[in-house]
């Protein structure tokens, strides 16, 4: 009964996941096309456009952490997606610092 109900958290984890990457992906798209027509009257997207990208890239490590188990090579790729994750939320913060106050 535990595997079977594991097996349906793991395909509902995964259906969450895939939804949001469509989601935030088509999300991400539009805004950098809106801001890369006119840059300087849209400069104020770039910041959201690096958050929503390294919450995505959160999420996925997470979940690929979670997925591995005990497999350590799955395990080290999440962390790289984790570790990318935060890079791009730090490019946020100094993108949005630079923009709203340089």
């Amino acid at each position: 009964m535990y595997i079977q109900e594991r097996g349906r958290s793991l395909r509902n984890a995964s259906m969450i996941v895939d939804v949001l990457h469509i989601v935030v992906g088509i999300l991400i798209v539009t805004l950098a096309v809106i801001s890369f027509l006119n840059p300087e009257d849209h400069m104020f997207l770039f910041p959201a456009i690096f958050f929503l990208a390294g919450m995505l890239n959160l999420v996925n490590g997470i979940y690929k952490i979670r997925l591995s188990g005990r497999e350590k090579k799955k395990k080290a790729a999440g962390i790289v997606v984790l570790l990318f994750g935060f890079l791009l939320i730090a490019l946020t913060v100094i993108s949005a610092v630079s923009i709203w106050w340089g």
